[in-house]
């Protein structure tokens, strides 16, 4: 029987067209408008409002500031962040783990990088479903080795999503780890959207090309996911 799946419409942002802001202490690169960065063609892309690529200097980082209503997803891809806030939670999150604050009804909270290195990491925003509510934090190790050669699931809005960090918003954030060579595919559904991008390594998503830092933009159908390097990838499908 023939394949009848629809490939999904794809739009390959590259790392050098997005905005960006050096303040020293932070090196910004941001996929859509933020802070000083406006581009009216580039304000979200469905539910998710914000993917930015940081790196922070050493003994330096984000001092106190508020959030609300806002569901906020770090993904560390070197070094480690350290997040302190105002309802006393602490943590220190590591390279290829994550981190999720549910702001709610509002948090004030810092993120540092303590380290003696560079620390780098995709910070990520999601429109949540619902105002208000209790805000909330956690973070979870997800060794690398599960994600090897399949999309595993970090946090989810879905309930069946068992062992991810929850979010509230029927939103998924996944990651994989692929070899050169290897395959992942994705199915988008009706009226969602997703993002993708490729920590590290240069990929190939259904035939064109994406190098790393670059983002795809995606929805609806099915998308592959090729490494053409060893490459560590993080999707989100969001409404």
């Amino acid at each position: 029987m023939a394949d009848t799946k629809t490939r999904a419409d794809i739009d390959i942002r590259p790392f050098a067209s997005l905005g960006a802001a050096n303040h020293g202490w932070l090196d910004a690169h941001h996929h859509f408008s933020f802070a000083d960065y406006y581009d009216q063609s580039r304000m979200g892309w469905g539910s998710i409002r914000v993917w930015n690529d940081d790196i922070i200097q050493p003994q330096s980082g984000f001092p106190p500031h508020p959030h609300q209503d806002m569901e906020i997803i770090t993904y560390v891809r070197s070094g480690a962040i350290t997040h302190e806030d105002s309802m006393g939670n602490k943590g220190r999150t590591e390279a290829g783990d994550v981190q999720v604050m549910s702001a709610g009804s509002g948090l004030r909270h810092s993120e540092y990088n303590l380290e003696d290195e560079d620390t780098a990491i995709f910070q990520i925003w999601i429109i949540p479903d619902r105002r208000g509510g209790s805000p909330s934090w956690g973070a979870k190790p997800f060794p690398k080795g599960n994600r090897a050669g399949s999309l595993q699931i970090l946090a989810s809005g879905f309930e069946t999503d068992d062992g991810a960090l929850p979010i509230r918003t029927p939103a998924r954030v996944m990651g994989a780890t692929l070899h050169a060579g290897e395959s992942v595919t994705h199915e988008i559904g009706a009226h969602r959207h997703a993002y993708l991008v490729a920590a590290t390594g240069a990929i190939e998503v259904n035939g064109k090309q994406a190098n790393a830092r670059d983002g795809v933009a995606m929805r609806e159908g099915e998308v592959v996911i090729t490494a053409l390097d060893d490459s560590e990838i993080i999707l989100v499908d969001a409404a």
